[in-house]
């Protein structure tokens, strides 16, 4: 049982509803990533998903398309990731940290190679979005081996049967895409996630988190009913952008943004 399962076994006891953000490594600065991490689990993180910066995203929006783009400036890649997470680990021994993002930079650098230094790092989880299931039998294994659990998307338009192969293989926690689009859309109708969530859980006992349009404390109060974890990114990401010009004001913001987020779940 890796850290990701312990916390959601800590939470299913606790009755609480997981809250998990997302920012992207490097952005806007490599140093201050760490600092972001710490600010966000002392606002109630219980999971962090930490973004591999990518030049072609193909499921982020303009927010995180961008903070990508920043990050990328800088020259961060994989390696640095690593080392964030290594530091972030001197102090925090037990929130979850998840690698989030496309295949190309892993490729580059090899399977077992990047599942050597995930673990040695302090990584529990990896979600690549160009991923799927039925081609993730070679990678899959390795992150296996390496106790990395691997994480996949469902979507709104994810056929019930692949739906099942995808809750079969997958680990740590499903990720629920709630609408057709690409993360930071504004539309989020919590009926229709919650229709799309019964039939998942019949298939699954995985732990199914629901991110994309989750912009605020009541959004995410109301997905928090109909889910065990709640996914926000953009609305993150687009206060680091804010103060680009201004690092100091960032962490203040970030803990203001999933503070709230956290009070509205809690409640």
């Amino acid at each position: 049982m890796n850290r990701i399962d312990q916390r959601f076994a800590t939470l299913k006891e606790q009755d609480r509803t997981a809250l998990i953000p997302y920012i992207t490594a490097g952005d806007p600065a490599p140093e201050h990533t760490v600092s972001f991490m710490h600010a966000l689990v002392e606002a109630g993180a219980d999971v962090i998903e930490l973004g591999v910066p990518f030049s072609d995203p193909m499921a982020d929006g303009p927010v995180i398309q961008k903070a990508c783009e920043r990050a990328l400036q800088h020259g961060v890649r994989l390696s640095h990731l690593f080392a964030m997470v290594r530091e972030f680990r001197e102090t925090d021994h037990d929130t979850p940290v998840v690698l989030m993002g496309y295949l190309n930079p892993i490729e580059r650098m090899g399977y077992e190679a990047f599942a050597e230094q995930a673990t040695s790092a302090g990584i529990d989880g990896v979600l690549t979005v160009d991923m799927p299931p039925e081609e993730a039998d070679q990678f899959g294994p390795i992150l296996k081996a390496q106790g990395l659990a691997s994480i996949f998307l469902v979507a709104p338009t994810t056929s019930e049967a692949r739906a099942v192969t995808i809750a079969a293989q997958g680990e740590g926690y499903l990720y629920y895409v709630s609408l057709k689009g690409v993360t930071g859309a504004a539309t989020l109708d919590v009926d229709e996630v919650d229709r799309h969530l019964a039939p998942l859980r019949r298939m699954t006992e995985l732990p199914l988190c629901v991110g994309f349009g989750i912009r605020d404390g009541a959004s995410a109060a109301a997905v928090g009913k109909v889910a065990d974890g709640v996914i926000v990114g953009s609305a993150l990401v687009s206060r680091i952008a804010a103060g680009v010009d201004d690092p100091a004001s960032i962490v203040p913001a970030l803990k203001e943004v999933l503070g709230e987020m956290r009070q509205a779940l809690d409640a």
